[in-house]
């Protein structure tokens, strides 16, 4: 048992690395480049995320906070693990910036990309979220994700939640996902 967690762990300390290569043309990207990169993602993750449920536009105003990792990539083989970087917008504005890890065993082959978008709908949760020293899914907050698609609208049980979710892949949004277990650890730039 633990060499599959070994494994995992192992895994996204690779994505975690891979992730954080970004360069510019002198060598290294400054930590003004790597949040303006950050930013201009976000804006278009979430561009996207409205263009694919329009209700979901509704939902981010209505937050008092909303995460959004616009690329969260995913591989292995058996064994996995996933990471990406983001921000934290309060207001319409980017106030902190963060990564997220997640390993997994299971039926996994291959690699892909998700964006992942968290809605704090009330004070309390993105406050208890802003003073953690790292945040895990499931454990931290449960992370009610939306129903979302033509059929679904929004789903007023779930919109009530303090913390929501979506998840938007290249085939659309996925409905019956968890998140659960994802770590969100705030970002040094």
């Amino acid at each position: 048992m633990n060499r599959p967690l070994f494994a995992a762990a192992a895994l996204g300390l690779a994505l975690a690395l891979g992730a954080c290569s970004t360069t510019t043309s002198s060598g290294g990207a400054t930590n003004s480049d790597k949040r303006a990169s950050i930013d201009a993602n976000v804006n278009g993750a979430l561009t996207k995320l409205y263009a694919q449920d329009p209700p979901s536009r509704t939902m981010v105003a209505k937050a008092r906070g909303v995460l959004v990792f616009p690329s969260v990539v995913s591989a292995g083989f058996v064994v996995g693990g996933s990471y990406g970087q983001g921000s934290l917008l309060v207001d319409g504005r980017p106030v902190a910036y963060y990564s997220t890890a997640a390993g997994s065993v299971g039926l996994l082959a291959g690699a892909e990309s998700k964006a992942m978008y968290i809605l704090f709908m009330t004070d309390e949760s993105l406050n208890k979220f802003r003073a953690s020293n790292g945040w895990t899914a499931g454990a931290d907050a449960s992370v009610s994700m939306m129903k979302t698609g033509a059929s679904a609208g929004i789903d007023t049980q779930t919109a009530q939640q303090p913390v929501v979710g979506y998840v938007l892949t290249n085939a659309g949004l996925m409905a019956n996902l968890s998140i659960d277990g994802t770590k969100i650890t705030r970002l040094d730039i």
